[in-house]
């Protein structure tokens, strides 16, 4: 008998809902501030952002950023200051994706993509150079053979920088602080910190300019980000500064 009642358990697990994923043919959603893969990203007209300041290697726990700057060529200037990043390299087998250099970039050149399943054949795949970082013509990141992307991985690449507000003034939520992007323009900001009630920006609307215009969204009531204007067109820090806590009333938010 005691042998019976342990195919009876059995018997009742097979008959409950299953809660494992399937990996890999089926994986759950991503957080969309996760760290995955780090991309190079453009501004909207198509130059580098990151102009060879080599902060991002020098406050990298790790040590897997190699940067070199450059002075920009005066006839085809790569990025719109005097320098570029000319040699830019990340050793993923060093990298703890802590994101400490997407927090000291100061262009928002760096930031993290959904990607973390990557495998490599050998090391020298593992170090991803400058043209294997950079977003492509369309600011989307570039898919190499090794790596497993899926649908909405590659949306989104900016969230961290969009999470929170400088120094954690709530003044400052929900007012762009960030230049457009490649095929994105200005992302909308994220969910604020005086607000508990207010959503974080999902994956399906955070949409490139050529999806918004392929009428990807139709019907979804969501506001049309323009591909025109200069770098940092987008941040608006007209009007006057947000209030400090010690002038702001008590019970209102910003």
């Amino acid at each position: 008998m005691g042998y019976l009642d342990g195919f009876k358990v059995t018997g009742r697990i097979i008959t409950e809902p299953k809660v494992t994923t399937e990996y890999p043919d089926e994986k759950r959603p991503k957080p969309e501030r996760f760290h995955g893969r780090h991309v190079l990203n453009r501004y909207e007209d198509g130059m580098e952002k990151c102009i060879g300041c080599e902060l991002c290697a020098g406050v990298c726990p790790a040590r897997c950023i190699y940067v070199r700057g450059a002075d920009n060529p005066p006839d085809a200037p790569v990025s719109p200051g005097e320098r570029y990043g000319f040699v830019y390299e990340i050793n993923f087998l060093r990298c703890i994706h802590c994101d400490m250099c997407v927090e000291a970039c100061p262009t928002e050149a760096i930031t993290e993509s959904k990607l973390f399943e990557f495998s490599f054949t050998n090391r020298e795949d593992s170090i991803y150079t400058r043209d294997e970082l950079l977003v492509g013509d369309d600011g989307k990141p570039q898919q190499l053979p090794w790596e497993d992307w899926r649908p909405g991985d590659d949306r989104n690449t900016s969230g961290w920088v969009r999470a929170t507000a400088p120094s954690g003034a709530a003044g400052y939520e929900g007012r762009p602080l960030w230049s457009g992007e490649l095929g994105y323009g200005v992302r909308p900001p994220q969910r604020g910190q005086s607000d508990p009630a207010s959503a974080d920006e999902t994956a399906p609307t955070d949409l490139s300019v050529w999806e918004m215009e392929a009428g990807e969204i139709e019907g979804a009531g969501i506001r049309r980000v323009g591909r025109s204007g200069a770098r940092g067109s987008g941040t608006d820090r007209s009007g006057p500064p947000p209030a400090s806590p010690e002038t702001r009333p008590e019970g209102s938010h910003d």
